[in-house]
């Protein structure tokens, strides 16, 4: 700083106040020392600046994956938000791993986040114990866990698929079968599938679960989760996958075999993803708004950082969902 303000002929106190937005610094100084800035190569050292002001300026955000739209268009709406009021966001990804997310929790916490967002797919009980004495505000998205740390922003998966599964029974299926994944413990699949369970009970129809992979199912699964329908249940009339990507490759899968769908098997998706909407047939699904999801969030934290005093109650912030009917159901 002290080099920029001698190129320009002012104090370092000018040159911080210019580059911290300070209204006291004149448009034409603020333009000035900007251009000195760029010129010099000098990069502001936010370290030294968040010891003096206790003030990361970053938020921390922990998504399941990188390559999933949904999770992409999410942080997407997070990084805006928080750009648009200064604050920067620190992404990592747990690829739908506790443990995993438990190391990167760790790491994040050291770096002295002003907030951290959580996706709801499980923690580890150190995790929990870690986020509840960082004494800032935690955000859990995409669910609404029944014990949350801090706040959460989403939707109930749990009901969302015991709605589902109630319009399409009222369409007439009766034998129908969820093909979700294994291992899941605490992940929102293992909520769907609960939904899936209350749903059948209420409706008096037998429960068939067909697991595969452990989290997250993907298109290429599709082959070997029709197999195992069809070996445990060939008379189903109705595939409910725990996700778009994994029904989109049940149907490929019938149409390599020459299963009509759905005259002969009807296959659901969830969440919505764009290939449920270019699929042929088209995708019955639970639509979600991922981008909602990230902006809402943001916005409760912002919240939370500007009344500090209530940063850490708890608190649902729940986000609709729509059942779309498509030609697959």
């Amino acid at each position: 700083m002290r080099d920029v303000a001698n190129a320009l002929g002012v104090s370092s106190m000018t040159v911080s106040r210019a580059l911290r937005r300070d209204t006291s610094v004149a448009p034409d100084t603020r333009a000035a020392v900007l251009k000195a800035v760029a010129a010099l190569g000098y990069v502001p050292d936010q370290t030294a600046g968040s010891l003096s002001s206790r003030r990361s300026r970053f938020v921390a955000a922990l998504i399941p994956s990188l390559n999933n739209p949904h999770f992409s268009e999410t942080a997407q709406a997070l990084s805006t938000e928080f750009e648009a009021r200064g604050l920067q966001l620190l992404l990592g990804y747990t690829n739908y791993d506790a443990v995993k997310e438990e190391a990167l929790v760790t790491a994040m916490l050291r770096r002295k986040p002003e907030a951290i967002v959580l996706t709801n797919d499980g923690h580890t009980k150190a995790t929990r114990a870690m986020l509840h004495r960082a004494k800032i505000p935690v955000f859990e998205m995409w669910d609404l866990p029944k014990k949350p740390i801090g706040r959460s922003v989403g939707f109930s998966n749990t009901q969302a698929m015991h709605d589902f599964v109630r319009a399409l029974a009222e369409k007439g299926y009766r034998r129908i079968v969820f093909l979700g994944e294994r291992d899941d413990e605490g992940t929102r699949g293992a909520a769907r599938r609960a939904g899936y369970l209350a749903a059948i009970a209420e409706l008096g129809l037998e429960p068939r679960l067909s697991n595969i992979i452990r989290p997250p199912a993907t298109m290429s699964d599709g082959a070997a989760g029709l197999d195992l329908v069809l070996s445990e249940w060939p008379d189903s009339d109705l595939i409910i996958c725990v996700s778009d990507p994994l029904a989109f490759g049940v149907i490929m899968a019938c149409r390599s075999r020459a299963i009509s769908v759905p005259e002969t098997l009807a296959v659901a998706g969830f969440g919505d993803f764009e290939v449920a909407r270019v699929s042929h047939p088209g995708i019955t699904t639970v639509s979600i708004d991922a981008h909602a999801i990230g902006q809402r969030t943001a916005q409760a934290v912002l919240d939370a950082l500007a009344d500090r005093t209530s940063a850490r109650e708890p608190r649902n912030l729940i986000l609709p969902i729509q059942i779309t009917m498509r030609e697959s159901a």
